[in-house]
């Protein structure tokens, strides 16, 4: 399970899912055209993918 926590402040978010088919999201790092990456979290079917949550305006990360 990826788990997603806040450096400044220690919030943490647990398990998050698709909403087509259930399924838990997994971590996964995306490249951009730039060079940067960035983290997100997607479906295994294919459904979609989200950037990484934020808390305390800065992106959460995640230790997997």
């Amino acid at each position: 399970m990826a788990i997603y926590s806040c450096p400044k402040c220690g919030m943490s978010v647990g398990t998050m899912t698709c909403g087509k088919c259930g399924k838990e999201l997994v971590h996964d790092t995306l490249q951009l055209d730039n060079g940067a990456s960035v983290d997100i979290a997607k479906c295994p079917d294919g459904h979609g993918k989200i950037k990484s949550p934020q808390c305390c305006g800065e992106d959460m990360s995640c230790s997997v």
